[in-house]
């Protein structure tokens, strides 16, 4: 005869484990754990060929994107989020926490200037461009210090040289400054107008400004 449950007592139908992927050596749960563990152990975004090596198994690019992507969404109810930038995958404070951090760290961050901030715009929006061209953009003279100012936040790099005499440098935005603004690619920039307000909230969007150029 078959032993009879306790009425009292309901029991918790055990979770499926999915072998798909994995064949059994690591089921898909153990590796997210594994996957959260080294993202938010890392203090720079991870991408996929480096999470790929945290497998027992070959996983292409889709199958992992879409562990990720599942993971993203078990950490939707907290103040960290999973995200997708330039660089890789990566956890961060959601925007709206921020405001309650900055009370452990008071100091605001300084501000860049008008000038730095339109010549990143130009940059991000018109790229490749010279020193030249930014000029002819702005209507004024750029200072060399506000190039500087961009390339040592790591947001600006020259990539080259223009066939013209002279051969002046030309600029253009890196994967940092997209890590920065939380960003994947370029297409997801907001719209020109909106640029100089999104980096001039920089607290909102997780930036640590660097000291701003005086120019």
């Amino acid at each position: 005869m078959p032993p009879v449950s306790d009425p009292g007592i309901v029991e918790e139908a055990a979770e499926p484990i999915r072998t798909d992927l994995f064949d059994g050596r690591m089921n898909t749960r153990q590796f997210k754990l594994v996957l959260e563990t080294a993202l938010l152990t890392s203090t720079e975004p991870l991408p996929v060929n480096e999470l790929k090596r945290l497998s027992d198994v070959s996983l292409d690019n889709r199958q992992l994107e879409s562990l990720l992507e599942e993971l993203a969404q078990d950490w939707q109810e907290r103040g960290v989020e999973l995200t997708r930038v330039a660089s890789g995958w990566r956890f961060r404070a959601k925007p709206e926490m921020q405001q309650y951090l900055d009370r452990l760290n008071p100091q605001k961050p300084p501000r860049y200037s008008r000038a730095v901030l339109e010549t990143l715009a130009i940059i991000t929006y018109h790229q490749p461009v010279t020193r030249g061209d930014i000029e002819e953009i702005r209507g004024v003279a750029v200072s060399a210090q506000i190039l500087k100012t961009l390339e040592t936040r790591g947001w600006v790099e020259v990539v080259g040289t223009r066939d013209a005499p002279g051969k002046p440098e030309l600029f253009a935005t890196t994967r940092q400054m997209l890590d920065d603004l939380n960003l994947r690619t370029l297409q997801d920039l907001p719209s020109l107008q909106e640029i100089g307000a999104l980096l001039e909230q920089d607290t909102a969007v997780g930036i640590a400004a660097q000291p701003s150029d005086p120019a």
